[in-house]
Order: C-alpha cells, then structure tokens, then sequence
C-alpha cells in the first residue's frame, strides 16, 4: 500500500480506538453523553450496552491496524475486508441511530478505501 493509503487506514484506526475509549471507558462522562447526544440517565441505563458496542469498535480497529501493518496481499486483503465492514456498520448506524455517522464513519471508510485500491 502506499504511504498515503497506510495512513488513512491507521487515521480511521484511531478513530475507532477513540471511539472504543468513549464507549466502553467514558460513556456517562459529559464528554462521550455530548458526543452522543445521550442524558446521564439514558448514559447509566446503557452502559453495559455501549460497553460491548466500543468493544466491536476496538476490533475495528486492530483489524485496521493488522490491515496496514501486514504485507501484501495479506495487508490489502486485511484493508479491504476492514474498511468495508466500518463503511457498512457506519450505513447501518445511520439509518438506525444517527444520520451524522455517515460522516464520521462511512465517508472517512470509504475514503480510505479508495486509496487502498487506487494504491493497488
């Protein structure tokens, strides 16, 4: 993969590394309730929930990092499968919880993906 593409696939790592932290660590600290959007009622009631969300992210993220860190073909193949499954959560998120994650997670996903391939 070249430079360019390496970095955006650790950049949306990252992302789901932090949302990892937000979900399963911070969830009812007013940081992760702002992001969110979520009350500290509804952040109480749901944290063993978001727990097990971040937990998902968390695996994003290593197969993001597996993806960028591993030699070709294992290393694109690893990418590819891993970019598309973030871009597909993010569409499933967006139609069910919020329209914003679209752009927090499908369009930087989808993004990265198209320099994964054109770096091919």
């Amino acid at each position: 993969m070249s430079i360019l593409a390496t970095l955006a696939v650790l950049a949306l790592a990252a992302l789901h590394a932090y949302i990892l932290v937000l979900e399963m660590f911070l969830w009812t600290t007013p940081r992760a309730r702002a992001a969110f959007g979520t009350t500290a009622e509804f952040a109480a009631e749901t944290k063993a929930l978001a727990a097990n969300q971040g937990l998902y992210n968390g695996f994003l993220a290593a197969g993001l990092v597996w993806g960028a860190v591993a030699s070709d073909p294992v290393g694109f193949q690893v990418s590819v499968f891993f970019l598309v499954c973030v871009a597909i959560a993010g569409i499933y998120g967006a139609a069910t919880a919020s329209r914003r994650i679209i752009f927090v997670q499908t369009v930087p996903a989808l993004a990265a993906l198209a320099l994964v391939l054109l770096a091919r």
